[in-house]
């Protein structure tokens, strides 16, 4: 049977989840049934209307219940004042059940991100959700610098040995660019090989 990866978003522009298609290409590259999903929404319509929010990805939203099924979650991140938004956090505080069960321990989790600037806090976000990882038990896959781009410093490119990421600009008019849509694959991919073994392994 096949490693089952999701991959949990929030994305109100739409950069999150352009990575997270990538993302997805890379998981399926390696062998992994990988599905997108969205946490519910906290704003209203009106203040989405306000803020010009284009609608919502066409992925379902997800449950807590739903954790329960996959192997792994590739958490993707639009970074508010250097910490997941409050949709983020308001999704794993509801996990509190699961934690008392243990049911997320043992599984495996990595994240990636959106920011409006090259130093927005990529990587303060990653230090401040891995605590939630920490509390269930589960096993934190980073991405290191297994992508080429990474070292690339001839234009702005998003990411960190901490995970993928895009750099959108305050107003949201930067869009994600080839490359790092490359090293979103690059995470799947690898990811996905680490999930896929572990689960082959442990059905052996």
């Amino acid at each position: 049977m096949a490693a089952k990866v999701y991959i949990v978003i929030y994305s109100l522009y739409h950069h999150i989840y352009t990575l997270a298609l990538e993302v997805q290409k890379g998981l399926v590259a390696a062998g992994v049934d990988a599905k997108i999903f969205q946490v519910p929404e906290t704003l209203s319509d009106e203040l989405l209307t306000v803020l010009h929010a284009p609608a919502k990805p066409d992925v379902p939203v997800i449950t807590v219940d739903d954790l329960k099924e996959a192997d792994g979650f590739l958490f993707g991140i639009p970074t508010r004042f250097g910490t997941m938004p409050s949709q983020i956090k308001s999704f794993l505080d509801a996990t509190g059940g699961l934690w008392a069960n243990g049911t997320l321990a043992g599984k495996f989790a990595g994240t990636f991100f959106s920011t409006a600037s090259q130093h927005g806090g990529q990587e303060t976000t990653a230090f401040t959700t891995v605590t939630y990882f920490a509390h269930h038990g589960m096993i934190y896959v980073p991405l290191g610098f297994a992508n080429p781009h990474l070292f690339d410093n001839s234009e702005v490119i998003g990411g960190s040995a901490w995970g993928a990421g895009t750099v959108a600009n305050g107003d949201g008019s930067r869009q994600v660019s080839q490359k790092e849509k490359e090293i979103a694959q690059t995470q799947g991919e690898n990811f996905g090989k680490v999930v896929s073994t572990f689960v082959k392994g442990k059905s052996a």
